[in-house]
C-alpha cells in the first residue's frame, strides 16, 4: 500500500512537472474572435466600438458582451471577453490591482487621460444652496436635496459603481441618502429633468465626460484625499471611520487584458499596447452618444473619423491592415 502510495504521488508531480514545461498554446492556426466587453457608460462602449474596428482592420472576428464592470473580472480572466480599455482608479482599483498581482490579467498601460471621480452638481444649484462646493455646506442644505421618500435628507443620484459613497456619508455624518440607478443613462436623464427646471440636484459625476463641455458644474470640496484616509480610521476628521475625505483628484485610467491575448493576436495585443487615450477623446466619446443622442456605433464611426490621425499610429506598423480604408 505504501509502495502504491508513493507511484501515485511520484506520477502526480512528474505530470505536474510537465504540465509546467508545456509551451504555451498554439492559437496561430485557430479561428479568433476577439470578444470585447460593453460596461455601463458611453465613453467605454463608444470607444470599444470603436476598438472593434480598429480590431476588424487587423483581420480579427469581433464580438460585443455586455457585461457589468464587477463582472468583467472573471470574464477577463477567463478569456470570455479579451480587453478594457477604460479601468478607471476610482471604482476599479482594488479589483484592477488584486488580478494584477495574481497574474489573472494584463495590466497593459496608462492612459494620459486623468480622471475624477466624485459628488458633483450645476453651477446653479450654488444659488439654492449658499457655501457649495465646501461639503460643510452640504447638510444646512439638506432638505432642498430631498424627495418625496427621503424624509427629508437630501439624495445622491449614483450608478451602480462602488465608489464608497456610503462610507463617505456615515464618516461626514452627511444627511444624505443614496439613489442608485442601474447604468449612466438614467443618470443623466435625471440631470437632464433638473437642469430644465433649474431644480437642485446632487449626483455622481467624473470627467472626463460630457459634461465637461455641455454643462457648467463643480465637485464637491471634501477634504482632500490621502490613501491613509482609506486605510487608516484616525487619520482624518473622525477617527473612528475611513473614506472621511474626496475621491483621488488625479486618477489614472488603465487598460487590462486577458493574460493569454499576446499569445492569442500579438497584433491587437500590440494595438491596444499602443492606444493611449487623451482626456479629450474620452469626453467626445460621451459626449457623442450623450448630448448628441447619436447611436453607438454612428458614435463609434464619428469618433474614429475624428480621431483617425491618432487611432492609425496604434495599429502595429509590423501587421497588415485596412484601417486607412475606413477613413
Amino acid at each position: 500500500m505504501l509502495k502504491c502510495f508513493f507511484l501515485l504521488t511520484l506520477l502526480i508531480y512528474s505530470s505536474a512537472a510537465l504540465s509546467a514545461r508545456l509551451p504555451a498554446k498554439n492559437y496561430e492556426n485557430q479561428e479568433r474572435t476577439i470578444t470585447l466587453p460593453l460596461n455601463n457608460w458611453a465613453s467605454q462602449r463608444v470607444i470599444s466600438k470603436a476598438l472593434g474596428a480598429m480590431v476588424q482592420s487587423l483581420g480579427e472576428r469581433v464580438e460585443y458582451k455586455n457585461i457589468s464592470s464587477t463582472d468583467q473580472w472573471g470574464a477577463l480572466r477567463k478569456g470570455l471577453v479579451h480587453i478594457q480599455l477604460e479601468v478607471w482608479q476610482v471604482s476599479m482599483a482594488k479589483d484592477f490591482e488584486r488580478m494584477v498581482q495574481k497574474k489573472y490579467i494584463l495590466d497593459a498601460g496608462t492612459h494620459q487621460a486623468i480622471g475624477k471621480e466624485d459628488w458633483w452638481y450645476p453651477d446653479y444649484v450654488e444659488d439654492i444652496c449658499p457655501g457649495l462646493p465646501d461639503w460643510q455646506a452640504m447638510n444646512a442644505c439638506a432638505e432642498v436635496f430631498a424627495n418625496k421618500g427621503s424624509n427629508g435628507k437630501g439624495v445622491y443620484y449614483a450608478g451602480p459603481w462602488d465608489y464608497g459613497d456610503g462610507d463617505i456619508i456615515r464618516a461626514l455624518h452627511l444627511d444624505f441618502i443614496i439613489h442608485r440607478f442601474e447604468n449612466d443613462t438614467q443618470v443623466w436623464r435625471k440631470l437632464a429633468q433638473a437642469t430644465k427646471h433649474q431644480q437642485p440636484i446632487m449626483l455622481l459625476n467624473w470627467t472626463p465626460n460630457w459634461t465637461d463641455s455641455k454643462i457648467k458644474g463643480k465637485f464637491v470640496k471634501f477634504p482632500a484625499y490621502h490613501p491613509d484616509c482609506e486605510t487608516k480610521a484616525n487619520w482624518g476628521l473622525n477617527k473612528h471611520r475611513l473614506k472621511d475625505c474626496a475621491n483621488p483628484s488625479n486618477g489614472w485610467l488603465k487598460k487590462a487584458v486577458w493574460p493569454h491575448l499576446e499569445e492569442y493576436s500579438p497584433c491587437v495585443f500590440q494595438l491596444v499596447k499602443n492606444i493611449n487615450l487623451s482626456t479629450a477623446m474620452i469626453a467626445d466619446a460621451s459626449a457623442l452618444r450623450v448630448a448628441e443622442n447619436h447611436s453607438e456605433d454612428y458614435a463609434a464611426k464619428l469618433w474614429i473619423k475624428k480621431y483617425h490621425a491618432e487611432a492609425s499610429k496604434w495599429l502595429p506598423s509590423s501587421c497588415s491592415n485596412t484601417f486607412n480604408n475606413q477613413s
